[in-house]
């Protein structure tokens, strides 16, 4: 019996599976979360310095990216080892401390690790074994990058939101019109899905002169809409902005801001749109179904 049979036959184990290489996922999200922002920042550095006449600002620069150079303490520099990078073991074992130096280790590394473990597992539960368990994956680590990254930034980088829209409509291509699975959505569902918020954004630009929305918030929806299809973009919006509207009054509340105060919404419509990507058309049917039958 090959491996696919067997996850096939144990949900169970599939699950289990699903969690610990979201756990392993996790910690690779960690580096981009992390590193993602500071090289696009050297990058606009690099590119400012060349347009400065004779500045070769930049130039001297170490080379950094997702894998260089190797992971460190950012206070004392020192290595961190395999076993020091072990998903949320290494983090108990060493008592959220480094190894060298003793200084803290954030807290959030093994949150995110476990983050992903958990919301992995619960894609692998709700969609079973097969294609559209894969697809949901991806999505959902995706939106736990962007997420993260939209929280320290308020920037929703262009090197994730534009291959997760061309990804979504990519895996629309396997999809079959009329089927109620909320993923993969059929090719039109996922055209429509980007083309109606476009449309819907530029239509209020130009009556209103302002943005309704962070470019990169659009674009995040405009992928969303890529992959759960153009039925699911008004329940993803309303979510999204009834939890950004009360979390944003509690936050402003608390820390005594006004209401000028940029806040990242993108975390709310990674949130929602994940929440779509599980249960979105049931919630639709449900809410249309109240309706049924209604003069």
């Amino acid at each position: 019996m090959s491996l696919i049979d067997v996850f096939a036959a144990q949900p169970a184990l599939f699950i289990g599976a699903c969690a610990l290489v979201g756990l392993l996922v996790g910690s690779f999200l960690n580096v981009v979360i992390h590193r993602l922002p500071v090289m696009l920042e050297r990058q606009w550095r690099l590119e400012c310095a060349r347009l400065a006449p004779g500045s070769e600002a930049g130039a001297a620069e170490e080379r950094f990216n997702l894998v260089v150079p190797r992971s460190a303490c950012p206070a004392c520099r020192a290595p961190i080892t395999a076993w020091q990078n072990i998903p949320i073991l290494s983090y108990l074992a060493l008592r959220g401390r480094c190894a060298a130096c003793r200084a803290p280790i954030s807290v959030r590394y093994p949150l995110v690790e476990a983050l992903t473990g958990v919301l992995s597992a619960a894609v692998a539960w709700r969609f079973g074994f097969g294609a559209p368990a894969g697809a949901a994956l991806v999505l959902t680590w995706f939106l736990i990058a962007l997420t993260f990254i939209d929280l320290d930034t308020q920037y929703l980088p262009d090197n994730l939101t534009l291959p997760l829209l061309w990804l979504g409509l990519l895996v629309s291509l396997t999809g079959t019109a009329g089927t109620q699975a909320s993923i993969p959505v059929d090719l039109r569902s996922s055209v429509l899905g980007y083309l109606c918020l476009w449309s819907v954004y530029q239509l209020f630009r130009l009556a209103t002169g302002k943005e309704g929305m962070g470019y990169g918030d659009f674009k995040l929806l405009g992928a969303l809409g890529a992959w759960l299809g153009w039925q699911l973009i008004l329940p993803i919006v309303l979510v999204a902005a009834a939890c950004g509207a009360l979390v944003g009054a509690l936050v402003l509340a608390i820390q005594g801001r006004t209401r000028a105060t940029p806040l990242a919404f993108g975390p709310y419509l990674a949130a929602s749109g994940w929440l779509m990507l599980l249960c979105g058309h049931e919630i639709v049917a449900r809410y249309l179904g109240l309706f049924a039958g209604r003069p």
